[in-house]
């Protein structure tokens, strides 16, 4: 069994190119799945029946994992039985028939129009020339104007910027590409943290080599890290007095739901997300019930 996880893991690190992180997920997920099976006596992918699968979740639920965990478990272990089915490790793919728990229904936290264009307005201190006030300004600008994830955002080069045709290269999971626009106050903001904001930072750096291709750089003039973004958003909400917290994906979340609350269709807005399923973007098609009372006031013809 174990043969076969190396196997596993070196298909979807070289063959498949995922990202480190998720490769990790993975192993993490696997290993503790074969430990539970060689400690109920199965020391082989042959030997393993539904009925041990199901157990096995089961006991996934008993030790108190989130739906989420177990999810992503199964999800796990699902694509390692197919894997070794593909090779001829396994007769049958004794994982098929054990369906994973239904995740509760949630929508993404998402802000408004105006409770973005509040943030955006707090980042910039009235207006400061301040070097760090600069790049927040154009890191909160970019994000809600791609709906980049911050690990896309703070890896992107010069090289991946055209502002002539307002589009940047995002490189997501798995080392895919995509190309998504650039709005204009995003290409503003950008455009004046690189000329004053940025050359300030890059003269603080105290590396041998100057840091020439990263956009966003931190105050030592290295490239800024995904922690330190995600404190700029952070402190970016508290200056705006938001009535809650943000997390990672709130810009996300935002960008795709404003989209699709403008008459963007669900398959353009999976292809800007660089999401591999429609699935997953359907979550955005949600609308606030406000938004669903004016949108029918103003069209129905007898609503009035």
């Amino acid at each position: 069994m174990r043969n076969q996880l190396s196997a596993f893991i070196g298909h979807i690190a070289v063959e498949r190119g995922l990202a480190h992180a998720t490769v990790e997920a993975y192993r993490s997920d696997l290993d503790r799945y074969l430990t539970w099976m060689e400690d109920h006596g199965i020391h082989s992918l042959d030997q393993i029946r539904p009925q041990d699968v199901q157990s096995y979740a089961e006991s996934l639920a008993g030790d108190g994992q989130s739906v989420a965990s177990r999810r992503r478990h199964l999800a796990s272990i699902h694509e390692f039985h197919r894997f070794a089915l593909s090779r001829g490790a396994v007769s049958d793919d004794a994982s098929a028939k054990v369906r994973a728990p239904k995740s509760a229904s949630h929508l993404p936290d998402v802000l408004t129009i105006d409770e973005v264009s509040a943030l955006l307005d707090a980042a910039s201190l009235n207006g400061s020339d301040d070097p760090v006030v600069l790049r927040d300004k154009a890191l909160l600008e970019f994000l809600y104007a791609t709906g980049a994830r911050i690990s896309e955002a703070v890896g992107v080069d010069f090289a991946d910027i055209d502002m002539n045709d307002r589009l940047v290269r995002l490189t997501g999971k798995g080392s895919k590409q995509r190309l998504v626009p650039i709005g204009s106050y995003a290409c503003e903001a950008l455009k004046r943290y690189c000329e004053s904001g940025r050359p300030a930072l890059l003269e603080k750096s105290t590396a041998r080599q100057p840091e020439d291709r990263a956009v966003f750089l931190n105050k030592r003039g290295r490239r800024l890290s995904r922690q330190s973004a995600w404190d700029v958003v952070r402190i970016a909400g508290e200056r705006a007095h938001l009535t809650r917290p943000l997390h990672p994906h709130t810009l996300r979340h935002s960008f795709a739901t404003h989209l699709i609350q403008g008459g963007a269709d669900v398959r353009t807005v999976q292809e800007l997300l660089g999401h591999a399923s429609v699935t997953t973007t359907q979550i955005y098609t949600h609308i606030a019930p406000e938004t669903l009372i004016e949108t029918y006031m103003t069209a129905h013809p007898r609503a009035r």
